[in-house]
């Protein structure tokens, strides 16, 4: 185990004191429902937007020991849950989404900087490999933290190294070998909060990586629910095998539960018809993957981060 791993600590209680005086924006009681793609859940104990990385640093060492902190990028990827999430959610903003050209072929990007900003900015450098960024509709921070990948290729395949901001406060540089890259997951600790990154790529030409760009928007709107209020991909592909087959042959498509319904577009999303409740998200991702087990004999595993109070 790596120095920077963190011991688990047991969770603060709900209301717990935080530090007043930052620089950045600070909110009791804030909704989240809007900060997220499905649209639902309940509100955060404490919303905190750094002014900058002093800023969060300083923060995070003077939380009460154990209390809960979790990072928000553009919650393309999470359910929360309908009773708010304890603790303090940390939403990293403007400060935090710049992407810079740096010498050999890599970008020093931002936590908050979103895949297509990525993609973008090496496409009109010159700079292949990270064209499938994007297809992943999150932000660096988020997207570093899970091994994000679309398209063939992942976020360990162009990763050099992180800045992360762990439980306790301590800012750390932490290269990709350290990070312990398995499918969908890193062994960053919970609560660890990756604030910029490095990516390499190589050299390549701009007009066929803009044609590799839009190559891949293409099929992602041809194939995804992009325009309704959904969680992306909801479970991980299991070894040799599509999570979606799996989830049509157990005759999961168009399945609903309250205001959530299984897509009928491409059956590994779940989708928000108008006025779901994260329960009832939650709960028919439940339904699919018991209907899934007694079909087939796979457990699937969730890949959305489920977060908060029920």
């Amino acid at each position: 185990m790596s120095v920077w791993m963190q011991p688990d600590e047991s969770p603060a209680p709900v209301g717990a004191s935080v530090p007043s005086d930052v620089r950045g924006t600070l909110k009791p009681g804030a909704p989240l429902a809007k900060l997220v793609w499905f649209k639902s859940g309940g509100k955060a104990d404490w919303l905190f937007e750094p002014a900058d990385i002093d800023d969060l640093v300083n923060f995070i060492s003077r939380l009460d020991p154990g209390t809960p902190v979790m990072a928000l990028g553009l919650g393309s990827n999470l359910i929360i849950r309908d009773g708010g999430v304890p603790g303090v959610v940390v939403r990293l903003g403007k400060p935090f989404a710049s992407v810079e050209v740096k010498r050999d072929n890599v970008l020093e990007c931002g936590g908050g900087a979103p895949g297509i900003l990525v993609a973008s900015t090496a496409r009109d450098a010159g700079i292949a490999g990270m064209e499938f960024l994007r297809g992943i509709p999150g932000t660096v921070g988020g997207f570093v933290c899970m091994n994000g990948g679309a398209y063939g290729r992942e976020v360990a395949d162009i990763l050099v190294d992180c800045d992360v901001v762990l439980p306790g406060g301590e800012l750390v540089t932490i290269p990709v070998e350290d990070l312990g890259y398995t499918y969908r997951h890193s062994r960053l600790p919970d609560g660890a909060i990756v604030v910029a990154a490095r990516f390499k790529g190589e050299p390549g030409d701009p007009a066929a990586i803009g044609a590799e760009m839009d190559r891949i928007a293409a099929e992602r709107e041809q194939s995804q629910p992009l325009r309704s209020k959904t969680g992306g991909s909801t479970f991980k592909n299991p070894e040799g095998g599509k999570a979606w087959q799996l989830v049509d042959e157990a005759g999961c498509r168009g399945l609903t539960m309250g205001g959530a319904q299984v897509s009928e577009k491409h059956t590994n999303f779940l989708i928000n018809t108008g006025e779901a409740t994260s329960s009832d998200i939650e709960g028919l991702g439940e339904e699919v993957r018991r209907r899934v087990a007694e079909k087939s004999g796979v457990t699937l595993e969730w890949e959305i981060k489920r977060v908060g109070r029920p």
